[in-house]
């Protein structure tokens, strides 16, 4: 997602300063939760006020009641608002709190997230009211008495609007023989379910982050996560309903969040579950399908008979190879800041990642395996959560998760093939590997995508890496 903060400053601190002379601190408003137990939440919108009377009263007012919890409502608004009061509120929290990070707000977000979580009793309207200036649907994502299972703190403005990025709705597809403008070393997202074979240009998808299609007979919403390099086919039809999802403009510890049109609940990407919202612990939760990043010639080779994603979207963008992210793409810089991270990798070192629940059942374990040990090891055999794996890893770096059981496969063959210690056939398949002479024995695929290795960290930070 693409920040255009200067822009939105100036909309955001006029919408302010309008909304706070209607509603000024003293002022009896209805629903205001926070007045019971802390400093109205319209003392830290006046706090950016222009007049600087007003806003040092609202500093005092602030002060008076001061919690360090209280600090991430200041931070939030410093993304949006002017130079003099993003000076204003450095200076106001260094005196609460006795640190030194002047204004360096990145700096300011990592200690608010370190804090124990203890909002403010108000932070939903205060969220509400916020990113309502930038996109007056936003208020949807944060109605009162919304439950969340994340913190409040950690979601962020990703730079746009609802569906600013827009996602594709059952976009055209053609047949291989009509891609001539791919190249065979461009980079796809493979999809195979249900007999069908689907590509997905990296560099079409890069644009639109989102696609609701059919693959296979299946309603399927494919998010692309560009920031935490991750694709993920998830099915669409989930508790019994068919969930329209979009992408919501916000952002939790650099993952998206997306949203479903019915209830406008905040989704997780990567988890594929509502963590924000009326849905948001309940038992919905997405499935997931195998994605495999690979390049167009050796996608194609696999499956001659594959449809690809056509460049005709609706939309008028630049689809050449690498144009979209190339920058952010180039370098290990965030975009965004997280809570947290982890130098045994680089953070755009490439992983494939999973969730699974061990035999018994259970909290799914999320694991992290270096896709340069896959490069090296192209069959690789692991235990994770009580189950024994084999990643299968092609010339082109393509990997692929089955499970393994009592199973050793030793060498990749040239022929789609692999061998087992006895000497054993094994033909990949995309659903299942399958011994050729028992074809009636099968070694099942596990969903697994790649990620950066940042953003899958950041969202699960106890997750098991291997290198």
């Amino acid at each position: 997602m693409k920040t255009n903060i200067r822009l939105a400053s100036a909309v955001i601190l006029l919408g302010l300063l309008s909304w706070f002379a209607t509603g000024a601190p003293g002022q009896k408003t209805a629903n205001d939760e926070a007045r019971a137990a802390g400093p109205s939440v319209e003392f830290f919108f006046a706090a950016v006020a222009r007049d600087e009377g007003e806003a040092q009263k609202a500093l005092s007012q602030i002060a008076a009641r001061w919690r360090p919890g209280y600090a991430s409502l200041l931070v939030d608004l410093t993304h949006q608002v002017s130079w003099v009061a993003r000076q204003r509120l450095a200076h106001f929290l260094g005196k609460q709190t006795g640190l030194s990070y002047g204004d360096d707000f990145r700096a300011w977000s990592k200690w608010v997230w370190r804090q124990p979580y203890a909002p403010h009793p108000g932070y939903l309207r205060f969220k509400r009211e916020l990113y309502s200036y930038i996109d007056v649907r936003m208020a949807r994502f944060f109605p009162d008495g919304a439950r969340t299972l994340i913190r409040l703190d950690e979601i962020v403005w990703g730079g746009v609007q609802v569906n600013g990025i827009p996602p594709l709705d059952h976009p055209k597809h053609v047949a291989a023989k009509d891609a001539r403008w791919l190249e065979d070393n461009h980079v796809v997202f493979g999809i195979y379910l249900n007999g069908e074979a689907r590509a997905y240009p990296k560099r079409i998808l890069a644009w639109h982050e989102l696609a609701r299609d059919t693959v296979g007979g299946t309603e399927l919403t494919i998010v692309y996560c560009t920031l935490c390099g991750t694709v993920i086919p998830y099915e669409s039809n989930v508790g019994g309903k068919l969930r329209r999802l979009g992408t919501s403009g916000l952002l939790y510890r650099s993952n998206k969040l997306m949203f479903d049109d019915e209830t406008w609940s905040l989704w997780s990407t990567l988890e594929g579950r509502p963590v924000v919202g009326a849905l948001a612990g309940s038992d919905l939760q997405l499935r997931a399908h195998p994605a495999v990043t690979t390049t167009w010639g050796e996608w194609r080779a696999t499956h001659p008979d594959t449809r690809v994603l056509s460049l005709e979207t609706g939309h008028q963008r630049d689809y050449g190879e690498g144009v979209a992210y190339r920058n952010y793409f180039a370098t290990d810089e965030l975009m965004f800041e997280v809570s947290g991270t982890d130098s045994r990798l680089k953070n755009k070192a490439e992983v494939l990642v999973m969730r699974l629940e061990p035999p018994g059942g259970g909290k799914p374990l999320p694991t992290a395996i270096s896709t340069e040990l896959l490069r090296k090891n192209r069959v690789y055999h692991t235990d994770v959560a009580g189950r024994k794996l084999v990643v299968l890893t092609t010339e082109q770096g393509a990997n692929r998760v089955y499970e393994a059981g009592e199973v050793r496969l030793t060498r990749y063959r040239g022929d789609g093939r692999v061998e087992d210690s006895t000497g054993g056939s094994w033909k990949i398949n995309e659903d299942a590997l399958i011994a050729e002479k028992q074809q009636s024995t099968s070694l099942p695929r596990i969903p697994a995508q790649r990620a950066f290795w940042f953003g899958w960290h950041a969202q699960f930070p106890d997750t098991l890496l291997i290198r």
